[in-house]
Formats: C-alpha cells, sequence, structure tokens
C-alpha cells in the first residue's frame, strides 16, 4: 500500500517561509495528481494547492502568488513552498496523492503549521 509522509511544518512568524515535503513510497510504477490540503482547527478541510502528474498546477486563491507546489518522481515528493506566510495560514497540511489509475487517493498524517508573532 501507497504510504505517505509530510514533513516540514513547524512555527514562523508572519511574512516568514516554509516548505513542506511529501514523500510517498510503495509505488510500482507512478502517481497520478498530487495535492495539499490544509485544515485549521474548527474547519473543513480545503484544498491548497494541486499538481497534476502532467505538471499543472493550480492554487485556492488565498494562496495564489504566495504558495507554490512542486514535485519529483524519483523519489515520488511533492513540495509546498509557502511564502509570506499569515496567520490565516495556521492549520494542519496533509498531502494526498492519488494512483497512477485515478481509482483511489492516499492521505498523509499531517503535519502542523503555525504562523503567529
Amino acid at each position: 500500500q501507497v504510504h505517505v509522509v509530510e514533513s516540514g511544518g513547524g512555527l514562523v512568524q508572519p511574512g516568514g517561509s516554509l516548505r513542506l515535503s511529501c514523500a510517498a513510497s510503495g509505488i510500482s510504477f507512478g502517481l497520478g495528481d498530487m495535492a495539499w490540503y490544509r485544515q485549521a482547527l474548527g474547519l473543513q478541510r480545503e484544498l491548497v494547492a494541486v499538481i497534476t502528474r502532467g505538471g499543472s498546477t493550480n492554487y485556492a486563491d488565498s494562496v495564489k502568488g504566495r504558495f507554490t507546489i512542486s514535485r519529483d518522481s524519483a523519489p515520488n515528493t511533492a513540495y509546498l513552498q509557502m511564502n509570506s506566510l499569515k496567520p490565516e495560514d495556521t492549520g494542519v497540511y496533509y498531502c494526498k496523492v492519488r494512483d497512477w489509475y485515478g481509482t483511489r487517493d492516499y492521505w498523509g498524517q499531517g503535519t502542523q503549521v503555525t504562523v503567529s508573532s
């Protein structure tokens, strides 16, 4: 089974930067779309950014221009570069990967991002 692990979260001041990593293992051939979600306390999980296996990207309006999603294929890893962080960016960030055939999604355990002065 595919195993997904996020890392790179932490505590930063407003205006600071963090780079999150998402490592996916247990993959025989490749992955489809990879995406980052986040969930603030008491709120629904929301899509932050997605990157297709062809490299196309899309972002939530709230992070557009500040965040950049990227990926590597060997090993299968997704990144989220977060700049100009705001307190509203605080939450648990989750990585979701889709299998090559688009039949299953796999989630990581999440990594905490806290933006506070």
